[in-house]
């Protein structure tokens, strides 16, 4: 089942199966329900900087080896924190892996609540994603605006 979020970076499409996220579609323009499941309802709380910890349940299809243990690391990006593709590819143990990094990131079938967005180029650089630069740096914007005023308490 798929359900459709208008959200503030253009519509999302939430690929579901049963109670379990399986993916998350940028610029969404397909056929799908208006969102009524606690998947869409933690992305509308992220959204609305209420949110920083997704609880739904995910499930990363597809993918190589490589791809899989990359989500599993982007997943345990702290929310308004980020990391370099040379950083994963160094935790993954091989510093020389950033640019598959970066591909791997890129295939990931489950962004926003999978924070691929977190991951950035060396030195903070802007550099690809899926969802094209733009929804990369809002996303950011986002979180970093949230955790600032988290932190004035």
């Amino acid at each position: 089942m798929e359900m459709v979020l208008e959200s503030p970076i253009g519509p999302l499409g939430v690929v579901l199966d049963g109670e379990t996220v399986v993916g998350v579609r940028f610029g969404f323009r397909g056929e799908g329900s208006p969102g009524g499941h606690p998947a869409v309802d933690e992305l509308r709380e992220y959204f609305a900087g209420r949110l920083t910890d997704f609880s739904v349940p995910v499930e990363m299809r597809g993918g190589s080896d490589f791809e899989r243990s990359v989500w599993a690391e982007i997943a345990k990006v702290p929310y308004g924190e980020m990391i370099t593709y040379g950083e994963i590819a160094t935790a993954l143990g091989d510093p020389g892996l950033a640019r598959a990094v970066g591909t791997a990131c890129n295939h990931n079938p489950v962004p926003v609540i999978v924070p691929c967005h977190r991951v950035v180029g060396a030195g903070g650089k802007m550099v690809g994603f899926g969802g094209g630069i733009d929804r990369k740096r809002r996303l950011l914007e986002l979180e970093a605006r949230v955790a600032l005023e988290r932190s004035w308490g």
